[in-house]
């Protein structure tokens, strides 16, 4: 999803930017765990490596929320877009905190 999401992103669709603001918060809570606890170098610096290409993408979720409300074929207000930032902030806080339950 994130490979082509990225690829439609470099052909120009402006839509692209949301799936991957969702693919980025589905990979981060799989990557964060293993960067972090006890296991093989290798694996934490590659762990690492991923969360710091995370980045990029968690910091265009403002972006990423007015492109989904306009995907949701509702108007884009300020409300409509604030709403749905927040509702990925949650998510992403979700995912953070998944992995410790």
């Amino acid at each position: 999803m994130l490979a082509v999401s990225a690829v439609a992103l470099f052909a120009g669709q402006r839509w692209a930017i949301a799936l991957i603001v969702i693919a980025e918060l589905f990979l981060l809570p799989t990557m964060w765990p293993r960067a972090f606890f006890p296991g093989e170098l290798t694996t934490r610096l590659v762990a690492l490596a991923t969360l710091a290409a995370i980045v990029p993408g968690v910091l265009a979720m403002r972006r990423a929320a007015t492109v989904l409300v306009v995907m949701s074929g509702r108007r884009r207000t300020q409300l409509a877009c604030r709403r749905v930032h927040v509702a990925l902030v949650a998510v992403c806080l979700l995912a953070v905190a998944a992995p410790l339950f």
